[in-house]
């Protein structure tokens, strides 16, 4: 009886919002605000990721003629699938998340590199929150799994503008300043809000289970990354 009394209040209310707000949906009686935060950042960071495996085809295409017949909308369905394989990507030695980073900048590692870098990257963050598509109130999210993914990102960052190959070039193509004198920092920016809305919900989750995040010093150039 509370909840159909709660479900009529909402429902009433919902109909005096202005029209512009977004509809009054059942489900979200299962959530909390953090929930609703969480979900927030969840399709953030899906956005942000597309739009940086999107622009770092454009910036490097010759990673994706490694694959004949490969385009950039056929990676991106293989990035965000309805339901992430477990097994990783053959092509990938199998390898998912933080694991499939490192071969992005690897000598030996002859694929196409902004595949493994982002295959690692939404791996690594579908992981941190437990490959769910949205958040609710019996989910439970791991605070320092948040946080090991921000470090892990902050490493994946150095080493996309720091890593070069034996004859001394970027393994991959990103920051930088074009002919014309303009500098181009948008692949850094995406970064810095990716890493900003994890350490953000390591922080929020942490008060709300009050933990303590475990903080540890993680060098930015290690190619050792936190297992999620």
């Amino acid at each position: 009886m509370r909840f159909l009394i709660i479900l009529s209040i909402l429902m009433l209310s919902s109909g005096c919002m202005d029209q512009n707000a977004k509809p009054f949906e059942v489900k979200n009686l299962a959530k909390s605000d953090i929930d609703m935060v969480a979900d927030i950042n969840l399709k953030t960071w899906r956005k942000l990721t597309r739009d940086l495996t999107i622009k770092l085809y454009k910036r490097n295409p010759r990673e994706l003629r490694k694959v004949p017949g490969m385009t950039i909308e056929r990676r991106l369905d293989q990035l965000f699938p309805i339901a992430r394989l477990e097994t990783g990507f053959a092509e990938l030695n199998h390898l998912d998340g933080a694991e499939a980073i490192p071969l992005a900048f690897s000598d030996e590692f002859q694929g196409d590199r902004v595949f493994a870098l982002m295959a690692g990257i939404t791996g690594m963050l579908d992981r941190a929150y437990n490959g769910k598509k949205e958040i609710f109130l019996l989910d439970e999210l791991d605070h320092q799994k948040l946080y090991h993914s921000a470090r892990n990102l902050e490493s994946a960052a150095w080493h996309l503008n720091n890593r070069r190959d034996p004859q001394g070039n970027l393994y991959l193509l990103s920051n930088g300043i074009a002919g014309n004198g303009v500098s181009n920092y948008s692949y850094e920016r995406i970064l810095g809000k990716l890493i900003g809305i994890q350490d953000l919900m390591a922080e929020v989750i942490a008060d709300k289970t009050n933990r303590t995040i475990n903080r540890v010093v993680h060098g930015a150039a290690s190619m050792t990354f936190f297992p999620i």
